[in-house]
């Protein structure tokens, strides 16, 4: 639960102004092309609607590996820093594909809302629902963006009782909808009184906003046509008795989303989102860490990395940390502690992230996202402050659904290929187990697009064909107890055992009987399927 403003401390104005967020949602819901109409708000591109586009065109701006401009899905987390009216939102794009949720994990662990996109005639999706379960765990507070209200779409109300019913939360319009699918003209903004009126003949256009009087305004009868409008009355009036109020502090506690109706393709219903979240969304937030938590309006700065991305320009073999700070104000030039090393890191090149693009970041805040290029120094997990002994908690790692054996097919190449997978072990794109007994490596996946697009990498990057077999193995499970009972269970098991690019101990299982032997057989042995990223 988030705290309520009544019982913090007043953050700094820079700060307070920070509304950090994810977008989550299914494949195909429209995440990438809201995050186009953010960045043309936001006035960070000039011209949007290339998502659609053919060839080169199709390069939307947060989707910067090869493999996405290639199919069109996002399959990395982009972090992008704009203003927008007097706040700076930093809005972090997730994969929407399920295979690499991981990614999203993590990512939701560095921001404090989420933006929830729905598809009108598709409803809550599967993954729409993993990723709510992942925010219901963090109590995120969700904003939620009805799309595509232009094609073919579902009732209203069944919509708002889909998503009351499906993810348990409570929905309370802040828009409604006049018209569905061709017939969709626009909405009723409900939180401000306003009618917002769509511009079918120019997409980049925002709509028109009109102040009126309430429903009964006159106003009304010159602007919509008569069947429509009285189906909005009755459908308003109706909503207001059936759905809560909007409450903030609701909205604040992650036990109700507002939700609102557009058309992202159509630039329609964006803008009052953007409003939303800068309005009603949180401010930087308090972080978990050990032995205190951080607050935000401290004034010494600390941060933890959330995401490591290796080779974002092909050109410059770089590795980017992607750091949330946690709190203060943070200078260019800085010498910040390394807690996992104990080592001074002098930040002399932070970057700011707009999409593909980035600039020297002089300062940030509380809230902000910058990336550190490094040479593998910064891994998923770490934390930097200026001094403090603080490690932030709670990022995961997962178990693999899937493993396969990995081998390059130029054997003069084994080396290189070790290093790579390295990399992308501390990246977190993949897990790395190098088995007790035997040559090669053993890579794991949560889904099968994630071999397709390691295997692209490995020869885009590092020009190494690869091949990926099948493994005898089906799941992993990281290896804990004192010392002496996993040095016996090891020499016992070895055919079984693997230790991950930091060194621990796994158990790689060929089925479920292989768990329940050793929670039979060694009770002093614990088998986890998460691990958490030490810092």
């Amino acid at each position: 639960m988030l705290d309520t403003p009544s019982n913090r401390p007043k953050l700094p104005a820079e700060i307070a102004r920070r509304r950090t967020f994810a977008i989550i949602s299914h494949p195909d819901a429209g995440k990438t092309t809201l995050t186009e109409k953010f960045l043309l708000y936001g006035g960070a591109i000039q011209m949007a609607g290339q998502v659609r586009a053919k060839g080169e065109a199709r390069r939307t701006r947060s989707d910067f590996m090869q493999m996405e401009k290639d199919r069109g899905i996002s399959v990395s987390a982009s972090a992008m820093s704009f203003d927008f009216k007097n706040f700076r939102f930093n809005l972090v794009d997730t994969p929407g594909h399920s295979d690499f949720s991981e990614d999203t994990y993590r990512t939701l662990t560095a921001v404090d809302a989420a933006v929830m996109v729905i598809d009108g005639a598709k409803g809550v999706e599967s993954q729409t629902q993993k990723l709510f379960e992942v925010c219901r765990l963090r109590d995120l507070p969700i904003l939620t963006f009805c799309n595509k209200m232009d094609r073919e779409s579902r009732d209203t109300f069944d919509i708002i009782d889909e998503i009351q019913e499906n993810l348990a939360i409570d929905v309370t319009p802040a828009s409604w909808p006049i018209g569905l699918g061709r017939d969709f003209m626009g909405c009723y903004d409900m939180l401000n009184d306003r009618l917002e009126l769509m511009d079918r003949a120019d997409r980049n256009k925002i709509g028109e906003s009109i102040e009126i009087k309430g429903l009964t305004d006159p106003k009304l009868d010159e602007l919509i046509p008569a069947d429509l409008l009285s189906k909005l009355r009755e459908e308003v009036e109706m909503a207001r008795e059936l759905l809560p109020p909007f409450d903030q502090q609701a909205l604040l506690d992650g036990t109700l989303t507002p939700i609102w109706f557009g058309s992202a393709i159509n630039s329609f219903g964006v803008k009052e989102l953007m409003d939303g979240i800068g309005t009603y969304g949180p401010e930087p937030q308090i972080q978990s860490a050990e032995p205190r938590k951080i607050s935000p309006e401290e004034t010494k700065v600390s941060g933890f990395v959330f995401k490591v991305q290796a080779n974002m320009d092909p050109k410059h073999r770089d590795r980017v940390a992607f750091i949330r700070l946690a709190s203060g104000h943070f200078l260019r030039g800085m010498k910040l502690t390394h807690v996992r090393s104990k080592k001074p890191m002098s930040i002399t090149n932070p970057v700011l992230f707009l999409a593909s693009d980035r600039e020297l970041a002089e300062e940030a805040w509380a809230g902000d996202i910058i990336g550190i290029p490094n040479h593998g120094q910064l891994r998923i997990g770490d934390t930097l402050t200026e001094g403090e002994a603080i490690r932030v908690t709670g990022i995961p790692s997962f178990a693999p659904e899937l493993l396969q054996s990995v081998r390059s097919t130029d054997p003069m190449k084994g080396k290189h290929l070790e290093k790579a997978l390295m990399q992308f072990a501390e990246e977190g794109a993949a897990k790395v187990f190098k088995p007790a007994i035997g040559s090669g490596f053993i890579v794991g996946v949560v889904g099968a697009l994630q071999f397709e697009v390691l295997a692209s990498r490995i020869e885009l990057e590092y020009g190494i064909p690869v091949r990926f077999e099948a493994s005898q193995f089906t799941s992993a499970r990281w290896v804990s107890g004192d010392r002496q009972a996993v040095d016996k269970f090891v020499n016992v098991n070895k055919q079984h055992i693997s230790y991950d690019h930091d060194g621990d101990t796994v158990y790689l299982t060929r089925l479920q009987w292989d768990i329940d032997r050793v929670v039979r057989d060694y009770p002093e042995i614990t088998l986890t399927a998460t691990k958490e990223m030490m810092a």
